[in-house]
């Protein structure tokens, strides 16, 4: 499901799968949830193959973000396609948890002040 590409001290980037769905997002939270208990405070979830994404998907995302929020930790989403930028964007969720366009902006972008990502627009 997927896919850790990078790994750090406290940061990991992590390949998502094409299909985030009813079936896939639950084991796809449970893997960040492994790499959140070994000591990952900066989860950079890479976007760039996700084709399909549905509603169990979104709310991953934000249990994920609750869940690093509450240890002072990140969760950073990179490299969605337009389709998927315009919904999270029309779902108001890029005040809370903003799209950056690629992993490496995702990475090189400042913590946040309050263990909250607020940027309004990261790209």
């Amino acid at each position: 499901m997927l896919t850790v590409r990078m790994r750090g001290e406290n940061t990991t980037v992590a390949q998502l799968p094409e299909e985030i769905d009813y079936d896939t997002a639950a084991l796809i939270g449970a893997q960040c949830e492994d790499l959140i208990r070994q000591g990952c405070t900066t989860l950079v979830l890479d976007g760039s193959r996700v084709e399909y994404l549905d509603s169990s998907g979104v709310s991953m995302f934000l249990a994920l973000w609750r869940i690093l929020d509450a240890r002072s930790g990140t969760l950073r989403l990179a490299a969605f396609n337009a389709h998927h930028r315009q919904v999270w964007k029309f779902l108001g969720l890029d005040t809370l948890l903003p799209l950056f366009p690629t992993a490496d902006a995702a990475l090189a972008a400042p913590a946040p002040q309050d263990g909250m990502d607020r940027n309004q627009d990261a790209g």
